[in-house]
């Protein structure tokens, strides 16, 4: 196979793999109160089906992060597709323990998949690092919102199990993407040059370094922001006078509004100042978003402009973690410990925020307290992307 032919299939194999890394996901909510009443899912076990791979992308990062740069990220990845595949098929099965182990099971090789793309870009592509990572947040970002979408018309019309095995199908393709991949040689074609290959002879960990840290601390705050107003943003607009369709609506101008600044950021990212503006971006429009909302009365403009301005900072916020992993280390192992290291700890916070807004507003029975808390996050991250643009490496000072 040529070089040319090889690299194709490699880029490929990142577009598919970053298709899955949602979409299972995002492909339920429509399709929860049906699957309530086929299989008998009780409603308390419905919210696991969000939860339960959050705290599977927590457990799992720093082990798929710690395999990669001791195994090969190419290796691992195919383990963890493998993984995802077979969580995916056991979710048709009708039974909740079915449904339940499934979910575990996929939520364990999106971690995979988050963690080691990063990783097998910087390694493969050391001179096209924005470009390639770009084709796979953007796949990952379209594929999830077309599964929200789609997968509550699909199974009006061939049944919802039916409708599950066809999203399904998604995994073993990327899977068998990656197995002609390492079959073909194109692991070895495409060895990087300057900084992409590990370091077999240096075992360092992320878990000493303060930058790595603060990075973890950013990663962890963009994901609790994201799942935390994803989660209670409808329930925010209602409070404040939109019916249930509008806040709706809302909430999808929420979801789809960042998609210029997924296919961008990474490019942005690599002019002078990029990182700068980026978080700039990021800060600026969660804060923007948010004083929006705090603005009392259904006042439909001012909260479309509102929800447009969380959404585009929520895929900056998200971008430039990938940037810092890829941009804060110097081989495609260092890479993969980093953001092993920071999704655990980020998506920790991912599973712990929703929960705890919840049971806030139970207390205060208000939003705005709560929103004026998420605002001081907002602040926080802003300021710890300021100290990590402000460093090159993670092990600086360490060596």
């Amino acid at each position: 196979m040529s070089k040319r032919k090889r690299t194709c299939l490699v880029i490929l194999g990142l577009v598919l793999a970053g298709a899955n890394l949602r979409m299972p996901i995002t492909m339920m909510p429509p399709l929860l109160p049906d699957l309530k009443a086929e299989i008998g899912l009780p409603t308390s076990l419905a919210g696991l089906l969000t939860t339960i791979p959050l705290l599977a992308f927590a457990l799992a990062s720093p082990l798929m992060g710690k395999s990669g740069a001791r195994h090969g990220s190419e290796k691992v990845l195919v383990a963890a597709l493998a993984v995802l595949s077979i969580g995916s098929f056991l979710r048709i099965i009708p039974s909740v323990w079915a449904l339940l182990i499934g979910t575990a099971a996929l939520g364990i090789g999106i971690a995979g998949g988050n963690v080691l793309l990063p990783a097998v870009i910087k390694k493969r592509f050391p001179e096209s690092i924005a470009g390639k990572t770009t084709l796979y947040t953007t796949a990952q970002v379209l594929v999830a919102s077309l599964g929200t979408a789609t997968s509550g018309i699909i199974a009006s019309h061939i049944g919802i199990k039916s409708s599950m095995g066809v999203f399904a199908l998604l995994g073993p393709v990327a899977l068998m993407a990656w197995l002609v991949i390492m079959l073909s040689g194109s692991v070895r074609g495409n060895k990087a040059k300057a900084g992409g290959d590990d370091r077999p002879l240096v075992d360092r960990t992320p878990w000493r370094s303060r930058l790595a840290w603060v990075i973890l601390a950013y990663f962890g705050m963009q994901s609790m922001l994201y799942y935390s107003l994803l989660t209670w943003l409808p329930s925010i607009w209602q409070a404040a006078g939109f019916s249930a369709v509008v806040a709706g609506n809302l909430a999808t101008l929420f979801q789809l509004s960042g998609m210029p600044l997924t296919m961008t950021v990474p490019l942005i990212a690599e002019r002078k100042h990029g990182l700068a503006i980026v978080n700039g971006i990021a800060g600026g429009g969660f804060a923007l978003g948010i004083l929006g909302i705090l603005v009392p009365g259904a006042n439909l403009p001012l909260n479309v402009v509102s929800a447009v301005c969380m959404g585009l900072a929520t895929a900056a916020s998200f971008s430039i973690c990938i940037v810092f992993f890829q941009k804060r280390t110097t081989s495609a192992a260092d890479t993969a410990r980093l953001s092993g290291m920071a999704q655990s700890g980020g998506y920790l916070f991912a599973a712990i925020g929703p929960v705890a807004l919840g049971a806030l507003n139970g207390l205060l029975h208000t939003w705005t307290p709560i929103v004026v808390l998420v605002l001081v996050v907002v602040i926080v991250m802003f300021i710890a992307g300021l100290v990590v643009i402000a460093h090159q490496d993670i092990y600086e000072g360490l060596d």
